[in-house]
C-alpha cells in the first residue's frame, strides 16, 4: 500500500505519493498565484512590464505571448511578497506595492500530468517601478521567461494575451485616473 504524507500550509494541502490513489477523478486541483501589472512614468505616459513566457523550443502557440509577470505563492509567504517577488526574478524591476487590483479566476488542464484539471486563483497588484533594468533576469529565469519589455499602458487591455490581464490592465487606466495623487 502507497505511504502519504499530508502538511497543511496555508490552507494548501501538500502530498508526496501518488497523488492520483486519493482524489477521485472529478476532484479538481487548486493553485493560487499571485502577480502584478508594474507601472512607470517615462515619455509623458505610462508603461506596463510585459514578459513573453516560455523558452526556445517550446510550441508555436507559446509565441509572442504578452503576460504580466505572475507565479505561484511559496509556503508561508503572502500574495503581495509573491507578487514583488515574482516581478523582480521575471524582469529585473525593483517595486513598491500601490493597491490590490483584484483576482483572476479560470481552470486550465496540466497537458503534461495526465490532463488534470486545476482551478487557478491568480491576485493582481498595481506595482510602481522603482529601480532595476527590464529584461536583466538570472540564467536560471530564462526557462521560464523568453523576454521582458515594456509596453504603452493605453496600448494593454488590447495586446496582453489573457483576458484577466486585459481586464486588470483596464483597472490599472481607472486607478490611475481616480487616484493620480497617489503615483507621484
Amino acid at each position: 500500500m502507497a505511504q502519504f504524507t499530508v502538511t497543511l500550509v496555508t490552507s494548501k494541502v501538500a502530498l508526496t505519493g501518488p497523488i492520483t490513489a486519493i482524489f477521485h477523478p472529478k476532484t479538481m486541483l487548486r493553485e493560487f498565484s499571485a502577480g502584478a501589472l508594474v507601472l512607470r512614468h517615462m515619455q509623458k505616459q505610462w508603461w506596463v512590464a510585459v514578459i513573453e513566457p516560455g523558452r526556445e523550443g517550446e510550441p508555436e502557440d507559446r509565441r509572442d505571448v504578452a503576460a504580466l509577470p505572475k507565479g505561484n505563492i511559496d509556503a508561508g509567504e503572502k500574495p503581495p511578497d509573491t507578487a514583488l517577488r515574482e516581478v523582480l526574478e521575471e524582469t529585473g524591476l525593483r517595486t513598491t506595492l500601490i493597491a490590490k487590483l483584484g483576482d483572476v479566476k479560470y481552470v486550465y488542464v496540466r497537458k503534461w500530468a495526465g490532463n488534470e484539471k486545476v482551478f487557478k486563483v491568480v491576485s493582481f497588484f498595481l506595482t510602481k517601478y522603482q529601480s532595476g533594468e527590464i529584461g536583466d533576469i538570472t540564467e536560471d529565469m530564462k526557462h521560464e521567461v523568453r523576454r521582458a519589455y515594456w509596453m504603452p499602458l493605453s496600448d494593454a487591455p488590447a495586446k496582453l494575451s489573457y483576458n484577466g490581464e486585459r481586464q486588470m490592465a483596464e483597472k490599472a487606466l481607472e486607478y490611475i485616473s481616480a487616484n493620480p495623487e497617489k503615483l507621484k
